[in-house]
């Protein structure tokens, strides 16, 4: 069986899509398709949910080539070879969109201040953790990173996507400081998320098309996780401030 087109890859905004379902695990109760803008639970970023065929979306995974769609247990699955019509979860696949660049931009505040890199991550819907290198955390941090984090979002920087070479990709040196040259061998196209300007990343998930669209984010907490090991635990609100909430689900 081909793989899933990853339909999210070139476009995170779209947000209706159709596909064929290529397979059906009736004991899992899910179904792979052809082509998805689903995104599935990976890097630190967690699936879309929504409807497939009528039907809720529960979770989403990639196993090797193939995105599978659990799918409500109340559902009929629909059969190989039948077409099915997709719709994300707009407010939440946004809302992670808005939280993922945010990190980005942490990262490459982080990076250009202190020098430090990333050593892991996780988010929902406008809250996450990042945990950097740093032993101990510099004095007055928490202000002072919300404070340049904030700056770079304002500044509307522009967000591009592009896809290069394995080999092109492991010989830029901003690229290799986010771990690029830990991708399996087997990957020979490299994706990468450009905060113009400010940070590049090897990077699978989705982003918004420029910063000020993020809006601001909050440090809530910093916290020290071992030697040479510290988090940054924050929230993303809007433009003017006002805590947006955590979308469910």
């Amino acid at each position: 069986m081909a793989g899933t087109e990853l339909l999210y890859l070139n476009d995170a905004y779209l947000r209706s899509f159709t596909a064929r379902v290529v397979d059906v695990d009736a004991e899992g109760g899910r179904v792979a398709l052809d082509r998805t803008a689903f995104y599935p639970t990976g890097g630190g970023q967690p699936h879309d949910t929504g409807v497939l065929g009528g039907r809720r979306v529960l979770d989403v995974l990639k196993e090797g080539d193939t995105v599978w769609h659990t799918l409500a247990e109340d559902s009929e699955l629909p059969a190989v070879g039948d077409e099915v019509e997709g719709e994300i979860d707009w407010e939440r696949r946004h809302a992670l969109m808005r939280t993922h660049t945010a990190l980005h931009v942490l990262c490459g505040v982080i990076w250009n201040e202190w020098g430090k890199a990333v050593t892991g991550g996780n988010m929902e819907p406008l809250t996450a953790r990042m945990d950097f290198e740093f032993d101990p955390l510099p004095e007055g941090f928490g202000p002072r990173v919300e404070e340049l984090v904030n700056a770079e979002l304002a500044a509307d920087r522009k967000i591009e996507v592009s896809f290069l070479p394995r080999d092109t990709a492991v010989a830029d040196e901003d690229l290799i400081r986010t771990k690029v040259n830990l991708i399996p061998e087997s990957v020979r196209e490299i994706r990468v998320v450009d905060i113009v300007g400010l940070d590049k990343q090897a990077d699978g998930g989705t982003h918004v098309s420029s910063t000020s669209e993020v809006g601001r984010i909050r440090v809530t907490k910093t916290e020290s996780k071992g030697k040479g090991n510290k988090r940054i635990r924050l929230e993303v609100v809007d433009v003017n401030g006002v805590d947006a909430g955590a979308v469910d689900g």
